[in-house]
C-alpha cells in the first residue's frame, strides 16, 4: 500500500491530499530515510511524521485496505 493512502486509512492523517503534501516537503520518514508517498509500506516499518513542533514515531503492525474507525488504531503502535 502506498504511503500516503496508509497515512489516511489508519488516521494518523485526515485527508490523503494532506498526507501527499507532507511527503513531498520531507516531513515523513521511513526507517531514518525521507520517502515520497508512493514509498510501499510493509509490516514491521517504522514510520516518523513531524507537523509543526509535533513529532509523532509509529510501527506499522498491519496493511488493510480498509478499516473501520475503531480499528484504525490496530494499524500501528506509538514507539
Amino acid at each position: 500500500m502506498r504511503l500516503d493512502k496508509f497515512l489516511k486509512v489508519s488516521r494518523l492523517i485526515k485527508r490523503r491530499t494532506v498526507a501527499n503534501e507532507a511527503c513531498d516537503n520531507g516531513r515523513v520518514s521511513v526507517n531514518g530515510r525521507v520517502v515520497k508517498a508512493s514509498y510501499d509500506v510493509k509490516v514491521g516499518d517504522i514510520l516518523e511524521i513531524t507537523m509543526g513542533p509535533r513529532a509523532v514515531r509509529v510501527e506499522v503492525l498491519q496493511v488493510a485496505e480498509a478499516v473501520r474507525k475503531d480499528d484504525a488504531g490496530t494499524m500501528y503502535r506509538e514507539v
